[in-house]
């Protein structure tokens, strides 16, 4: 077994409560593929008990929740939601941060911003970017990265200190690198390791490719997680490269570790997964282990 003595913070996680908050996409009982398998046993509550009884066992210091697409007519809803969460008895304080939703698309953004900016633990944004050439596997509406009023908006964030995550496939790399260059004082968070789906020789070498790129532009940082959404039967082994890798190329101070649990849950228990990631840094300095599993974070979201 892993040594989990060493503290973590959880970079990437999500909550919900289908009574609380409206979540399209859990609505309809998971009634279509995702690549997932079966993903119905998302389709109920996963919700601050549930997260601290999965993470008992790995010495949990912190945590970052970042949106879990809940109904974009109202985003900061499920940010007041949360830090009502952390402030109840036995929480922990958790999240220890946030990184909301808001459609950087839209002309009145700002207000949306202004709504998230009234809670303290907000750090940052998330709008899921996802466009592909098999429209099968596109998530986002559009291709907001070229759209200008998008990219301006990011401006938006800078100024409030916030950061921005970012889940983008490796053909969209590139258009993301061009955005961290503009925005030199925002940084970008690569949401679940570039997410590399496409296991073919083009995939992958497209996968690093675009890795190599964002690594070159020093407000990007590296998020390491979501290895279940991409390979359902993962192991240590196989999803090795896919750690230490984009570490190598990003440096520990811009690399950290999350569970993207719940949905990470239909693949892999807790344990599993943070002892795999333990077990692939082993041979790290303590100063690097230190900043991958919690350091990085908590400099990255401001967690105290």
């Amino acid at each position: 077994m892993a040594d989990r003595t060493e503290p973590i913070v959880d970079a990437h996680h999500h909550l919900w409560d289908l009574r609380a908050n409206r979540y399209p996409w859990l609505a309809n009982g998971a009634d279509h593929d995702r690549g997932w398998g079966d993903w119905s046993p998302l389709c109920r509550n996963y919700e601050v008990g549930d997260f601290l009884a999965d993470a008992a066992n790995q010495n949990l210091a912190g945590s970052v929740h970042v949106q879990a697409n809940v109904d974009p007519s109202d985003p900061v809803a499920e940010t007041a939601w949360l830090e009502r969460v952390a402030a109840r008895p036995g929480s922990r304080g958790l999240p220890s941060a946030i990184v909301g939703y808001a459609n950087l698309s839209a002309p009145d953004v700002e207000r949306c911003l202004d709504g998230h900016a009234r809670h303290p633990r907000v750090r940052g944004i998330r709008q899921v970017l996802n466009r592909h050439p098999d429209p099968r596997l596109n998530r986002a509406d559009r291709d907001h990265l070229n759209d200008e009023r998008w990219r301006a908006n990011l401006g938006l964030l800078a100024r409030r200190g916030w950061s921005f995550d970012a889940q983008v496939y490796w053909q969209q790399m590139p258009a993301l690198a061009n955005v961290a260059r503009r925005f030199p004082d925002l940084a970008i968070v690569l949401d679940h390791a570039g997410m590399p789906a496409e296991r073919t020789h083009d995939g992958l070498a497209g996968w690093e490719a675009g890795i190599r790129l964002l690594a070159t532009c020093p407000n990007v940082v590296v998020k390491l997680c979501g290895y279940g959404m991409t390979d359902l039967h993962w192991t240590t082994d196989s999803i090795r490269p896919f750690v230490l890798k984009p570490i190598e190329w990003f440096g520990p101070e811009r690399a950290m570790f999350g569970s993207n649990f719940p949905v990470d849950r239909l693949m892999a228990d807790y344990d599993r997964l943070w002892d795999a990631y333990r077990t692939l840094v082993a041979d790290f300095s303590p100063a690097e282990r230190a900043m991958l599993l919690a350091g990085t974070a908590r400099r990255v979201y401001r967690i105290g």
